[in-house]
Parts: C-alpha cells; structure tokens; sequence
C-alpha cells in the first residue's frame, strides 16, 4: 500500500523497531505539520493509507473529499479529531485500537515529573546556575502531601502508584461511576467535590476529553483550591472551562503545571500559562518517548498489514468494510 505518515516532526519512526513492519509497503514521511486541507490533501493525493500520530492533524471532510484514492486511516486511541461520519461517506475506514487494558505509562511518568519539578523549582533553580548564581528560593517536598487525582482510570492510577512510593497521599474524585469503583477498590473518595479541591496540594487531572467531559473542571473548582496548591493537566486542555485557568493564575494565588493547551502547537510567547512565574509549561510531551511511540506505532503498522491481507483489525466504522468498489 501508498502508506503516508503525517507529523512525525523529527522523522523518529524510522530509527524504531516498529518501522520494519512497513517493509513491503510504499512509505512517506511527512517532518512537518500542514493544517491546510487542500494543500495537505495536494501533499498525499496518492496515498492508500493515512498514519496519524495521535491528534495533531484534524481529519474531516474537507479533506476526505480531496483523496479518492484514501482506503484507510491507521492510528491509536481516541480520535475527536477525525470526522467519523465523513469518513464512512467517503469509504475510508478507520482502525484504532484503543489498548484498554494499557496505560500509558510514559504520561504517568511526565505527570509525576511536572510535580516533582514545580514543588522543588527545578527549572528556576538550574536557570539560575546557568546564569551563575545559585539557590533562587526553596522548594517543597512531596512526603505527607496529598495528591488528589480527578478520574478513575490507567493513567491515574499509574500516577497514584509513583506517588505513593513517594510516600504522599491519595485521593479521588470524578464521575459518579468512578467514584463508585474507587470506594469499592478501598480507595478515600471526599464527600463532596469541594471538598476534595479545598483539601488536596496537588490536583492532577486524568479523564479522556468527551462531550461530556468538556470544561469540566470550572473557576468554582479553582476557588475552592488551598493557596500555593498546584494544579497538573497532561491530558487535554478542553477539560477546562475557557480562560478559568488563566484568570486563577493571574491571581498568583495558585500553581500549574500543564503540557496541553487550546491551540497547539502553542507558539505564542505573551501566553499566561507560558510566561507566568507560577506556570511549568512544556509543550504536550507527556507521550512523546521513544519506548512509547515504539509500542503505540506497532500497533498502528500492524493494522496497515491486516487491511493489506484483507482481515482488518480495531475496526471503528466496519459498516465501509469489505469495501463496495
């Protein structure tokens, strides 16, 4: 198959295991990102196959229109950035495998990362050794404080485990059904919502960004967070109610810590949650490590070689499958 691999910024793909397993197929790899549809669509006019990494390309119709020649996309995961609908309109099916019973560990690791890094100032303190001085100020330690973490799933609980190791404390909070399985689990679930953000130092968030989900976590939940308590999101920034974040930070009452934005890539330099002193910011690199992409690719290259062989797998609009043409 014509296979075209968009946004892989710094052509890693090909120094992993992973990649052998398009050996046979005809591939490109794209280094940079076109959010233009119809130069995009101009840019692989003959691919069979689309390999997506993650969300950094919307697929929707105005693209999907463009390439007639598109039999498959292949990716891992959620996908509110592909138009489900247009693709089932335009024949092209959808493989994802959405890897239930993996978390993704390399997300945990960045999350416990951001809060080891902003209670102990680990950026301010190296940037002021390089600038030659020393010690700028004093940090926090994480034993004793306790880490409330929103949502109820891998991620999260990935997270619970380092913190724990750590020696800190755990508490839970989000749907009602979470909630639920984290009383049934023996895990300590507030009685309230305000409660569980007035009592917790840290507040991380780990919940899949859906309809539902969306703006979440509101300026009332902010509010209600003790002074100096950190707020962590390496999930996605829509889980938060427009600017609610911003206008809290701007107080300089409470920290965050965050790796997901609105907009992204995130370039602009006068951004709040870029230059704020109580703000670590890092640019959506929660998932972004070799070991993590390895796995997360082998996947998606293995559903590119079941559609070749006429059996595919991780099926999301089957309906297109066999196709008519």
């Amino acid at each position: 198959m014509r296979v075209h691999i968009l946004d892989d910024w710094f052509d890693t793909l090909r120094t992993l295991p992973c990649f052998a397993k398009l050996e046979g197929h005809d591939v490109t790899v794209w280094t940079d990102h076109e959010p233009n549809p119809a130069r995009l669509a101009e840019r692989v006019s003959e691919a069979e196959c689309l390999v997506l990494f993650r969300e950094r390309t919307k697929i929707g119709a105005d693209l999907l229109t463009r390439l007639p020649n598109l039999r498959l996309i292949s990716q891992r995961s959620v996908y509110p950035h592909v138009d489900v609908a247009a693709c089932t309109q335009n024949g092209v099916l959808l493989c994802s495998n959405m890897h239930s019973d993996t978390p993704s560990y390399a997300a945990a690791e960045m999350t416990l990362g951001l809060i080891l890094a902003s209670f102990r100032q680990i950026p301010q303190q190296a940037a002021s050794l390089r600038a030659g001085g020393w010690q700028m100020g004093v940090g926090r330690t994480l034993r004793g404080r306790t880490l409330g973490l929103y949502g109820y799933g891998r991620i999260a609980s990935a997270v619970s485990d380092y913190a724990e190791a750590l020696g800190m404390k755990v508490q839970w909070w989000g749907s009602d059904a979470g909630r639920a399985r984290a009383v049934q689990d023996g895990r300590a679930v507030p009685q309230s919502r305000s409660e569980f953000f007035a009592t917790s130092d840290i507040v991380s968030v780990h919940v899949r960004l859906k309809p539902e989900t969306k703006g979440i976590i509101t300026a009332d939940d902010f509010s209600a967070m003790r002074p100096r308590a950190l707020f962590v999101n390496t999930s996605r920034s829509g889980l938060v109610s427009p600017d609610v974040l911003e206008a809290e930070i701007v107080k300089g009452r409470i920290f965050a810590a965050v790796d997901v934005f609105d907009h992204e890539p995130m370039r602009d330099t006068d951004h709040v949650l870029a230059t704020h002193p109580n703000v670590l910011a890092t640019p959506h690199i929660g998932y972004v490590t070799e070991d993590e992409f390895d796995l997360q690719f082998s996947d998606i290259f293995d559903q590119i070689n079941a559609y070749a062989t006429g059996a595919p797998i991780h099926m999301i609009n089957s309906e297109v499958w066999p196709p008519t043409t």
